[in-house]
């Protein structure tokens, strides 16, 4: 009798001292995620996408093109780039779809999580011309090799946020 009580006292102080240790593992893993924690910013008035670390620190720079239209994204189809806060909910192969982006099939599709929009994201081009220009449905183009770097970099969910440039905010207000 006495030496099962024992057997089940070491069995709880292993089962306690495992869960301690897995514990404090997964801390390490949640905080080693918020050291590497970013954002991306994008600016539609210099055409421009950052990838900034928790330090307020630029890790990453790639020139992007926006919306053929100026101004706030309002409706389906207006080709307008969204402006605000959004989040990445998923980065997704899109070598299969059938939808070209207006310039040919992309491979990585990023896609945000847009209120009341679907549909937009952040990809790449087969018409390099275009980035720095207003040219897209709505989505963020950027060059191939860039979006591949900016993917390697990222991971949902990931806060992206996007400022009007001047001439959108005279459409805004108009």
């Amino acid at each position: 009798m006495r030496r099962s009580y024992i057997l089940i006292l070491l069995l709880v102080a292993v089962l306690v001292v495992g869960g301690v240790f897995y514990l404090e593992y997964h801390h390490r893993q949640e905080l080693s995620k918020i050291q590497n924690a970013c954002i991306i910013l994008i600016s539609k008035q210099e055409m421009k996408l950052r990838l900034i670390d928790y330090k307020g620190q630029e890790i990453f720079c790639a020139p992007v093109a926006t919306g053929k239209n100026v101004g706030d994204k309002r409706k389906q189809g207006d080709m307008r780039t969204p402006e605000g806060v959004f989040q990445v909910s998923d980065i997704q192969r899109a070598t299969d779809w059938k939808h070209d982006f207006g310039d040919g099939k992309g491979e990585i599709f990023i896609r945000l999580l847009v209120p009341g929009h679907k549909g937009i994201g952040i990809h790449g081009t087969h018409l390099p011309e275009s980035i720095g220009t207003r040219a897209s449905e709505g989505c963020i183009r950027m060059y191939n090799e860039d979006l591949k770097k900016l993917v390697s970099l990222i991971y949902p969910p990931l806060t992206v946020v996007v400022t009007p440039g001047i001439e959108d905010e005279v459409a805004n207000h108009l």
